[in-house]
C-alpha cells in the first residue's frame, strides 16, 4: 500500500478500483449462491443469514479501527507542520543574537530550508527535498558552531539550542509523514474480511435467484467510500485531504 506506483494513483481511480473489486467478490458468491438455488435448494441455510450479518459487522469494526489510526497520523501529521513552524521561526529570530555576517548566513539557509518544505509538500521531489534539507542542515550547524566558537556567551547558546531542534524536527517529521503509516497486515485483514463479507452476502443474494442490485449497489458503495477514505488519509502527499502548510507559509511570509 506504500508503493511509489499506488502513492501516484488518483483517488478517484482508487474508488472505482475499491468499488469494482467488491463487486466482483459479489457476484462470485452471487453465483454461488444461484448454482445452489438451480439445484432446488431453495431455502436458504439458517446461519447465512447470521454469518453475513455477523461479517458485515466486523467490517465495520476494522473499518472503524483503521479509520482511528489514519486519522491520528493525520492529526500528528498536522500538528508537526505547526511545531517545525515554531521551531524555524524561533531559530529565525535567535540568528539577531549573532554577529551579523553569521546572521546573514543563517536567515538566508532558513529561508531556503522553508522553501524546500513548502516545495516538498506542494507536490515536488520528496527525495530530492530531503537531501537539500540535509545539506541546510550541515551549513547551518557549520555557520551555527562557528560563530559559537568565535565568540562563545550564553546568547550563541541559544543559537545552537535552536539549531539542534530544527534538526530533530526534520527526523520527527518525516516520521511522520512517511513512515507512519498503517501496517500492511492491517490491510491485508481489511481485504480479506471485505471478500469475505461481500462473497457471504452475494451468496444470500443469489439464494433468491434475482441480483438485487437496488439494495447491494448502495451497500457496496459506502463501503468502498469509507475505504478510500481510509486509503486518503494514509498518503498525506496526494489525495483529498492534504496536511495544510498554513502555518508554514505564514511564517515564510514574515520572514520577508
Amino acid at each position: 500500500m506504500n508503493g511509489e506506483l499506488f502513492e501516484s494513483l488518483p483517488i478517484a481511480l482508487i474508488f472505482v478500483g475499491i468499488a469494482l473489486l467488491m463487486l466482483l467478490f459479489c457476484e462470485i458468491g452471487f453465483q454461488f449462491g444461484r448454482h445452489a438455488f438451480a439445484r432446488k435448494d431453495k431455502e436458504v441455510p439458517g446461519p447465512l443469514g447470521s454469518m453475513v450479518g455477523g461479517l458485515l459487522g466486523m467490517l465495520a469494526f476494522v473499518l472503524a479501527f483503521t479509520f482511528s489510526i489514519a486519522s491520528s497520523q493525520h492529526e500528528v501529521r498536522r500538528n508537526n507542520v505547526l511545531e517545525e513552524a515554531n521551531v524555524i521561526g524561533t531559530a529565525y529570530l535567535r540568528a539577531d543574537l549573532l554577529e551579523t555576517s553569521s546572521e546573514r548566513i543563517v536567515k538566508a539557509l532558513l529561508k531556503s530550508y522553508v522553501d524546500i518544505r513548502l516545495d516538498a509538500a506542494s507536490g515536488g521531489d520528496i527525495n530530492e527535498a530531503l537531501s537539500k534539507s540535509l545539506v541546510i542542515h550541515r551549513q547551518l550547524w557549520d555557520a551555527v558552531s562557528a560563530a559559537a566558537i568565535a565568540k562563545p556567551s550564553p546568547l550563541t547558546s541559544l543559537m545552537v539550542q535552536a539549531t539542534n531542534d530544527l534538526i530533530d524536527m526534520h527526523e520527527k517529521r518525516v516520521t511522520g509523514a512517511l513512515r507512519s503509516r498503517i501496517p500492511a497486515s492491517i490491510w491485508f485483514a481489511l481485504t480479506a474480511i471485505t471478500a469475505l463479507a461481500m462473497i457471504a452476502l452475494g451468496t444470500q443474494v443469489g439464494y433468491s435467484g434475482k441480483r438485487r442490485l437496488i439494495a447491494v449497489i448502495p451497500l457496496l458503495l459506502a463501503f468502498a467510500v469509507l475505504v478510500t477514505l481510509v486509503v486518503d488519509l494514509n498518503r498525506p502527499q496526494n489525495g483529498l485531504i492534504l496536511v495544510s502548510q498554513q502555518s508554514m507559509v505564514d511564517l515564510r511570509s514574515s520572514m520577508d
